[in-house]
């Protein structure tokens, strides 16, 4: 999932014919009492980071008039949320709110369709409602090959209570965010709170969006505005993890690839998707290894692509080591795994007799896997031993290399 920061999700909503504040997005706190003059205050004033619940963070605030603005832009400004620094602000009009609803699209893995969920308790945390509030929520699931009618988008706007011309304009702004969801590829869409303004206007106030990493190469109007892979990001991705992106999406029709840094390590580990590569993980763990990323790939990668990620792997500064742990596979070549890594080590100029390196693959090929990683010099094991005793082994390796 690639996060959608809020300016880029009002403007689709906005395109589409959803109500939103006007806005305008500012980097100093000129900036923002120059947006605030052109929208009028009172203004909101919001931090711009690919997260939710900010205002618990302090990440949300409110201001009358210049003083006031600059003073709280001066605040959010300085604040980093959960890891994200904040560079810039979203500077809003501030809504005359008679009530608060919350509206979500996301996919249930259960059901594997898209589901709408609504309450009539906005502006909170939903999952608090769901615990303290029997009957308050709404889960409605889209049918994917009739898609969200008419009438069922009248029936969830007349659960959260909204009748006569309140109903028909909710109905329509339901059936407009399911749109969007749609078309945008979107794999959340939460608006929280869905704000009834004094005026009888139905308004989005706040935006959360995510969109599907694989499918930007249909959304050329997000390509630039978006970061993939900041799905898993617990904080801006680092330029090394910009690039293994950009290795994954040059060829995202073949197999996928995810890297993620880890603080320190020496050891480069990479691993086949799913929970035996959490296995190999915590194995290095257990054994005193420090693994310096975690990094997975699958879907029968190219040559190329194994190559690009293994580079990655072993350009982070400390790495020491390289691991590679998948339990067996089934649609994975590993001989292209093979030839892929071999050519990461000669294009890096690094040489297996002399840097610790164990590789424990099976599956597809594999004896052809073996021959290639024998010719290069790489220790290989196949199905011939546990991901458990891989790990102890790499550890050993480490320890008789440097004294560990």
């Amino acid at each position: 999932m690639a996060r959608v920061l809020e300016d880029v999700a009002k403007e689709i909503l906005r395109k589409k014919g959803i109500k939103t504040p006007r806005f305008a997005v500012a980097e100093t706190p000129e900036q923002v009492l120059e947006a605030a003059g052109q929208i009028g205050f009172p203004v909101v004033l919001k931090a711009l980071v690919p997260l939710g619940k900010r205002g618990k963070a302090g990440g949300v605030l409110f201001a009358a008039g210049a003083a006031e603005a600059t003073e709280q832009a001066r605040k959010i400004l300085g604040l980093t949320i959960r890891n994200f620094p904040v560079h810039k602000l979203l500077v809003e009009s501030r809504l005359d709110i008679a009530q608060e609803l919350f509206l979500s699209i996301t996919y249930d893995h259960v059901s594997r369709l898209p589901v709408i969920v609504v309450s009539q308790e906005g502006g909170v945390e939903i999952e608090e409602v769901a615990k303290t509030s029997e009957g308050a929520i709404l889960k409605h699931f889209v049918d994917l090959n009739a898609g969200l009618q008419p009438y069922q988008s009248r029936e969830i706007c007349s659960f959260l209570g909204l009748r006569g011309n309140l109903l028909h304009k909710g109905a329509e702004v339901v059936s407009l965010l399911y749109q969007v969801f749609e078309e945008y590829d979107a794999t959340v869409l939460e608006v929280n709170p869905l704000a009834l303004t004094a005026g009888g206007d139905i308004v989005a106030a706040a935006v959360l969006m995510g969109v599907d990493d694989d499918a930007l190469y249909r959304q050329p109007e997000l390509r630039d505005k978006v970061e993939p892979g900041s799905d898993r990001a617990w904080r801006p991705l680092t330029p090394l993890e910009k690039e293994m992106v950009a290795v994954d999406n040059a060829e995202s029709y073949r197999g996928t690839a995810r890297y993620t840094e880890m603080d320190g390590g020496d050891i480069g580990f990479l691993c086949g998707g799913g929970g035996g590569s959490l296995l190999a993980y915590d194995a290095l763990l257990r054994y005193g290894g420090r693994p310096a990323n975690y990094t997975e790939f699958g879907g029968n990668p190219t040559e190329t692509k194994v190559a690009g990620v293994v580079k990655g792997v072993l350009s982070k500064p400390g790495v020491k080591s390289f691991f590679m742990e998948v339990n067996i596979t089934n649609n994975t070549q590993t001989d292209l795994v093979a030839k892929g890594i071999v050519r990461a080590f000669q294009e890096k100029k690094i040489d297996p007799a002399t840097f610790p390196t164990v590789v424990r693959l099976a599956g597809v090929n594999d004896q052809e896997a073996r021959k290639i990683f024998a010719e290069f010099g790489i220790e290989y094991h196949g199905d011939e031993i546990t991901m458990e005793d891989a790990a102890r082994i790499m550890v050993a390796k480490m320890r008789s290399a440097y004294g560990e």
